[in-house]
């Protein structure tokens, strides 16, 4: 029985420019799920998620974006250009919203009346995982991006920071933050139970 070890991701990314379709299979496989879910947690719509992938794919294949594996993992470069994406297509959004008041976190205080219609007929765990996809929907995205890439990619600090474009201390308060932000939100989804506790 002889076992082979995958190409690198850059090795990958050779061939593919090379031409071998197979390449961008693979590596279009190897990034797409972790992209995904990182593309919808952040913008919070499938269809826009998808859309976010493809592009950051296609600008990869045809070379309109150019990795430098010196600098880091392609994984991470992904989630810099994903994030960079759902920014552009969030900017007249933010130019709406910059009218709304601020509390005193500069956070905007968003209706949450809207949430609270949701039928309850879900099992327990999808219940609860729709609870925290919705209150971390409600996060700034300068606390949602850290609060993604460390708690669900398992990122480090320091791999946050070259995503984020920010320092680490920068990261270290955003994360901070966005936590007691997600915190303060699943609390105010379920009020009597943390009462009782």
């Amino acid at each position: 029985m002889t076992t082979t070890s995958d190409p690198s991701d850059t090795e990958l990314l050779r061939q593919m420019h090379a031409g071998t379709a197979a390449a961008f299979a693979a590596l279009y496989r190897r990034h797409q799920g972790p992209l995904y879910r990182f593309a919808l947690l952040r913008c919070g719509s499938g269809d826009t998620a998808a859309d976010v992938v493809q592009e950051a794919f296609m600008a990869l294949m045809t070379g309109r974006l150019a990795f430098d594996p010196l600098r880091g993992q392609l994984q991470h470069f992904l989630f810099g250009v994903a994030r960079n994406l759902i920014l552009k297509l969030e900017e007249p959004r933010r130019r709406q919203v910059s009218l709304a008041e601020p509390d005193e976190d500069g956070e905007l205080e968003l209706d949450e009346a809207s949430d609270a219609q949701e039928p309850l007929g879900r099992l327990l765990e999808n219940e609860a995982a729709e609870q925290v996809r919705r209150a971390l929907a409600l996060l700034p995205p300068h606390y949602r991006d850290p609060v993604i890439l460390y708690e669900l990619h398992e990122l480090s600090y320091q791999e946050i920071a070259v995503i984020c474009q920010v320092d680490l201390g920068t990261v270290r308060s955003r994360l901070a933050r966005g936590r007691a932000a997600l915190a303060k939100r699943l609390r105010a989804l379920h009020p009597a139970a943390h009462a009782a506790a």
